[in-house]
């Protein structure tokens, strides 16, 4: 029998190690409460999640597709060959194989997500598809250091889709890109996903749907609670809130208590007065000037910028010189 021979690669970059009990607790034990929105992710969370980069009003996924679609051979020339494209938070990898269209002479894909059984399932589809492709599969949180398989490529080009930078908070923000452009020396590339500043209308619409999807994305957080850390959160008795923070450029989401109650999580009390609120997660919006002011403070230069029609998106081609 013929051995047919394999071209993805996997690697364990690091061990995430979380403490979830401890985290939350701390956070619901805070003056103003809040729970890091990466625990929104359970399946039930990135199933809802994915129903929501499908709404009429959730532009974001949509928008950032058509820009792809529009200039990936401007952005796969910018990126030059003798290249390894590494993708932070890879998912599915999705977005890429609009990119990689355009890139045949591509060599190497490094994608790099926390989940690793749907990372590897996602790497082995996406090397079928691509089998002069050699994929090196990496399960690691990106935002820590993390260990890189050995590459033959000259330098690397970072590809990071879906305005997740809008989620750090502004020091987070600076540690990560400062982070990234260490890690692309030299002359590497950052192709990078930003969210603009726009009609706050448009803003609000985006994060409080008709059909309710994302008050079920957000509200799904507390069953999650449920389920794994033993709480007893009623759901009947918080709502979905978000709003945008004009002062702040941001979205900010919450989950607001309906009356005064007490909240059980393992052997702990926690109380909500009315009004009260579970700060769950904020999406920063950007200028194209203010997103490049931020990069050029954390070690990159400004190459390229690609738009959509309507300004809603933005697409940034930044290297480490």
């Amino acid at each position: 029998m013929k051995t047919v021979k394999s071209n993805v690669h996997y690697h364990i970059g690091n061990e995430p190690e979380t403490d979830m009990y401890g985290e939350v607790l701390q956070g619901l034990q805070q003056e103003k409460k809040f729970i890091s929105p990466k625990y929104f992710y359970d399946k039930k969370g990135s199933e809802l999640f994915e129903a929501i980069t499908m709404l009429s009003e959730y532009y974001p996924t949509r928008t950032e597709l058509l820009i792809l679609n529009k200039y990936k051979h401007e952005m796969a020339k910018a990126i030059g060959s003798d290249t390894a494209l590494v993708e932070f938070g890879s998912g599915s990898s999705e977005k890429v194989r609009t990119l990689l269209e355009a890139m045949p002479e591509l060599k190497e894909y490094v994608p790099i997500d926390i989940s690793k059984d749907f990372l590897y399932q996602s790497a082995r589809a996406l090397s079928i598809e691509y089998p002069h492709l050699d994929v090196h599969a990496v399960s690691a949180d990106y935002t820590d250091k993390f260990e890189m398989p050995e590459l033959s490529s000259k330098r690397k080009a970072v590809f990071f889709p879906g305005s997740t930078i809008g989620n750090f908070e502004p020091q987070e923000r600076m540690n990560f890109l400062k982070m990234t452009a260490e890690f692309l020396k030299p002359n590497g590339g950052l192709l990078i996903g930003v969210d603009m500043k726009k009609d706050h209308a448009v803003l609000n619409a985006a994060y409080n749907d008709n059909k309710g999807i994302t008050s079920q994305f957000n509200t799904n957080l507390l069953n999650r609670l449920n389920r794994e850390l033993l709480a007893n959160f009623d759901l009947q008795k918080f709502k979905h809130h978000a709003f945008y923070h004009a002062e702040k450029g941001r979205i900010e989401m919450h989950l607001v208590s309906l009356i005064n109650q007490t909240i059980t999580i393992g052997d702990e009390n926690i109380f909500f007065s009315e009004g009260e609120t579970i700060h769950t997660e904020n999406s920063y919006k950007f200028t194209i000037s203010e997103f490049q002011q931020i990069a050029k403070a954390c070690g990159f230069t400004p190459k390229q910028v690609w738009c959509d029609d309507k300004n809603w998106f933005s697409m940034h081609y930044l290297v480490v010189e």
